[in-house]
């Protein structure tokens, strides 16, 4: 998660609670070299990630928090929505990544998972920690999804600025990452390890206590302490990506700001958000192409940073991205993947960085990597892309992220609008069907309909009928409305063409018997 950063050369800690889950649908993707997340094991080729094959992959995933909690897994799955339903929406709607916190509370001999709704989620009654986390990963893969693993917290307490606590070694937390390199050697849907999240700034210089980079003191450099842990993991999984974080303060410290001497006020960043020292002193590994830069990056409702007052807003923001971690893909360094970003966005200000900071990573296959903070609703900073239901998609987010998003392997729907008004010719279309829940009075379903013929339709419209007595609840990833005994899901404004072989997906919730839908048509065309 995201944590207080600093302003000017003073770092104020805030505290930050997890992020927020939403479920929609349809998908547009940028030109890709290799389709969704590649083929078997990723590595690095200058700025780009690359699959096993050579072609460039891009990470445009999302975080899905909770296993760092005293829950001990994934939040929302005490919701109505089944976590295989949460998975589903995500690859949809063009997240391809999944980053994972974990305190390593939740790795120990005995952990408990709490929070779980057991009529919906009867699959997981009386699993580990570790073994949800098997089954989210199996399922995943299954969808062409990839994996990222951080290590979020030493316990479910809170985040540390060093790697290391007095109740936590290194040892620990080196054995513990060396733990889960084994558990999923083997399987390329896990791709690698975010070290430690958001490593900062504590105690005022010259007394620091806080995490360096560069200092070359072994307690507290995390430039060194990340070459320890990741060559450690590389000599379990030398297939692994080495996702390292910043710093806030390149100093470990904090400034004296009532010296009234500015010439030792330090510029510091956000936690984890600060590698202007990774140039000058880079992470070494013992193997090569395996190093990935991950800053962290908010906008003011996180903290308001001195740069989102300045005269020049939001003209200033692309030399401060430079300035911290944007010159290392600009100079071909590394690839950047940009670990955690996010905003309520009710600060119009926040509207603007989100739509700046997307256009600085560029567009296509070929622009940095990220996993938005976060799908999760309940992060209490920044909110998710699911809504408080953990079904219903904000969608003043997500239309500002999909155009950078890249589906997985069947994960969705891709290829940008293209075409007028087109109708597919005559049993051009596949309808299937799929009932996600079921209580008492009312049932949750998914309607996917596949278009088969040759040509765009745009927009598109699907109906259905129900039998007398069902009636519609709500619905996402189109805008569905019911009349009589017919339901009709048209297509969202930021997704109107479904292109030839593309499939979109209708949910929705209903009251009365479970039914499927009957008399499914694509604009008007009989499936």
């Amino acid at each position: 998660m995201f944590r207080p950063k600093a302003l000017g050369g003073a770092l104020t800690a805030l505290a930050t609670v997890a992020a927020g889950v939403c479920l929609a649908a349809t998908v547009s993707t940028g030109p890709a070299v290799a389709a969704g997340t590649g083929t078997g094991y990723l590595h690095t080729s200058g700025n780009q990630i690359v699959d096993s094959t050579g072609a460039t992959v891009r990470l445009t995933g999302i975080n899905w928090f909770g296993m760092e909690t005293d829950n001990k897994t994934f939040h929302g799955l005490w919701s109505s929505n089944p976590w295989r339903g949460q998975l589903d929406t995500m690859a949809r709607l063009g997240y391809n990544t999944l980053r994972v916190p974990y305190s390593n509370d939740a790795l120990k001999p005995g952990a408990t998972a709490t929070g779980i709704n057991d009529f919906v989620n009867p699959d997981l009654i009386g699993l580990s920690p570790l073994q949800i986390l098997d089954k989210v990963i199996d399922y995943a893969g299954s969808k062409g999804m990839r994996i990222i693993l951080d290590r979020h917290r030493p316990t479910s307490a809170g985040q540390s600025p060093l790697w290391y606590t007095s109740t936590v070694s290194e040892a620990t937390w080196i054995n513990d990452w060396k733990m889960l390199a084994q558990r999923y050697a083997g399987n390329p849907t896990v791709i690698g390890a975010d070290l430690h999240n958001e490593p900062h700034a504590e105690g005022t210089n010259p007394a620091a206590t806080g995490a360096c980079w560069g200092c070359g003191d072994t307690t507290r450099d995390w430039r060194l302490a990340a070459e320890r842990a990741g060559n450690a993991i590389l000599g379990v999984q030398p297939n692994w990506l080495i996702f390292v974080e910043g710093v806030s303060c390149p100093s470990g410290g904090l400034s004296n700001v009532w010296d009234n001497d500015p010439s030792n006020d330090e510029d510091c960043g956000w936690w984890g958000g600060n590698l202007s020292k990774a140039g000058e002193f880079p992470v070494r590994l013992n193997v090569a192409n395996r190093l990935v830069y991950s800053p962290h990056e908010y906008a003011t409702s996180v903290y308001r940073q001195t740069w989102f007052d300045a005269p020049d807003y939001p003209a200033n923001m692309p030399a401060i991205w430079d300035k911290y971690f944007g010159y290392l893909y600009k100079q071909n360094i590394a690839p950047i993947m940009m670990g955690e970003f996010g905003s309520t966005l009710v600060d119009p200000k926040d509207k603007v960085w989100l739509e700046r900071l997307m256009a600085y990573t560029g567009t296509g296959v070929t622009g940095m990597s990220f996993t938005y903070w976060s799908w999760n609703p309940n992060s209490g900073d920044t909110g998710g892309i699911a809504l408080d239901d953990w079904t219903t998609i904000n969608t003043a987010k997500q239309a500002i992220l999909q155009p950078y998003l890249i589906a997985p392997s069947g994960g969705g729907t891709s290829g940008p609008p293209t075409g007028g008004p087109t109708d597919p010719p005559t049993g051009a279309c596949t309808a299937t069907y799929r009932q996600v829940n079921a209580w008492q009075g009312g049932f949750q379903g998914e309607l996917t309909v596949k278009n088969t013929g040759s040509g765009a339709v745009n927009p598109w419209s699907v109906t259905w009928s129900w039998p007398s007595g069902v009636t519609l609840g709500s619905g996402w990833n189109a805008t569905v409305t019911q009349s009589g005994t017919t339901v009709t899901a048209v297509a969202p404004g930021h997704a109107p063409s479904l292109p030839a072989g593309g499939s979109v997906t209708a949910g929705f919730t209903a009251n009365g018997t479970a039914s499927a839908p009957g008399t499914v048509k694509l604009n008007g065309t009989s499936c």
